[in-house]
């Protein structure tokens, strides 16, 4: 056989020669990559907000009842039948305004008997009167007897005292006569009559025909524990808490609807007792409603300021957790490590927690980002930006360790 090559097993073999440098190459590659140290994990992005204390209003989130600050029965005080209704039934009246029409006329005829029975009343101590002083002028004279003056000037006495008398029937039948028209005896909104036209009203009974409310201003009774009141004045003396005087209380109310409602009132009375039965104090603010937007009857939310905290720190809900041991925040600390703390909580101030324990200025609170905070983590902290929101790392200015 020939030893001479074809050109057909040259190609061949510079084809085997080439992917055997190809796959000697990729391993080369391989190898490398392996020799090199895997990159580091990247660190977890948290919000913060930065602590500042300062004085805080110190209130307390209660339920309560409005009422009526003043509610009078309109009752009919004559006998007689209810002729006609003088007002528009859930109408605001005013003081003495009419607002039942009595029939008249009995009471008419019996004040003009008592007129009648006045004027023969005087007409009888005329006459008497007459008949004493005559004879006191003949006693002198010896023409009249002790015994008769003495009766004339006792006939005089009983005369007049019965003027007296017939007096105070004229006047009694007046005012009766004055009752057969029914009218209002405070200012407020009248409501339904209780007693329809045709009626027989104030026979033995003074007959309820309606009832008016004065609602502006309208009172808000509601409770307060009595261990929270107690609670307070322990804080009053340790010196962080200030309450305030009790007609200066500012009241807020919130709607059923959640919504609040535009005037703040003032706390206006305050019980002196605890009630044994819920363990409570009773108190009552006193609320502006001038446009009668609030009605005797409803429930409402009630916020009470009973004082204020001297120094307090807000932080966001979303920044306090609880365990077993109780709340506590975690901070970004010294070198951007994550640090636990324990805090002591005082109540929501609307979206925000009141933190009286526990945080120092400048502590830098994780608000969002907590799932990949723990303690003794490293992470990279930017500001918190209201709505959960939080600046992005390449924009947002670095945040110095502590």
């Amino acid at each position: 056989m020939s030893s001479r090559r074809t050109p057909t097993s040259i190609a061949c073999a510079a084809v085997r020669d080439l992917t055997l440098l190809g796959a000697l190459s990729l391993l080369a590659a391989g190898c490398g990559q392996s020799a090199q140290a895997p990159p580091p994990a990247p660190t977890a992005q948290v919000a913060v907000v930065t602590a500042r204390s300062q004085p805080v209003p110190l209130t307390r989130d209660l339920v309560g009842r409005l009422s009526a600050t003043r509610v009078a029965d309109v009752r009919a005080r004559a006998a007689g039948v209810l002729l006609k209704r003088l007002y528009k039934e859930g109408s605001d009246v005013q003081q003495g305004q009419v607002l039942f029409q009595i029939d008249p006329a009995p009471l008419q005829a019996a004040l003009s008997g008592a007129l009648a029975a006045l004027a023969q009343a005087q007409a009888n101590a005329t006459n008497a009167h007459v008949s004493a002083q005559r004879d006191r002028e003949l006693i002198a004279s010896g023409l009249v007897s002790r015994s008769d003056l003495d009766n004339a000037e006792a006939a005089e006495r009983s005369t007049a005292a019965a003027v007296l008398q017939a007096q105070a029937n004229v006047d009694t039948a007046r005012i009766n006569l004055g009752y057969a028209k029914v009218a209002a005896p405070i200012a407020g909104r009248a409501s339904q009559q209780a007693v329809t036209e045709g009626a027989l009203v104030g026979q033995g009974t003074a007959t309820l025909l309606t009832t008016v409310e004065q609602i502006d201003p309208i009172y808000v009774n509601f409770d307060q524990p009595a261990i929270e009141v107690e609670r307070l004045h322990r804080a009053q003396a340790t010196g962080n808490i200030t309450l305030v005087d009790r007609n200066k209380a500012a009241v807020q109310l919130t709607l059923a609807d959640g919504a609040p409602y535009g005037r703040a009132g003032t706390l206006d009375f305050r019980d002196a007792s605890v009630d044994p039965a819920t363990g409570a104090v009773a108190l009552r603010g006193l609320i502006p409603n001038p446009d009668r937007q609030l009605l005797p009857g409803m429930y409402v939310g009630v916020r009470l300021t009973v004082g204020t905290l001297k120094r307090a720190v807000l932080v966001p809900q979303a920044a306090v957790q609880r365990d077993g041991a109780g709340p506590y925040v975690l901070v970004v600390g010294s070198g951007d490590v994550v640090v636990q703390k324990r805090v002591a909580t005082e109540n929501l101030s609307g979206p925000e927690w009141i933190i009286t324990e526990g945080l120092a200025d400048d502590d830098r609170v994780i608000v969002s980002g907590i799932q990949g905070a723990r303690p003794g983590v490293r992470v990279t902290a930017v500001p918190y930006r209201a709505g959960g929101e939080t600046a992005s790392v390449a924009t947002a200015a670095p945040t110095p360790g502590r």
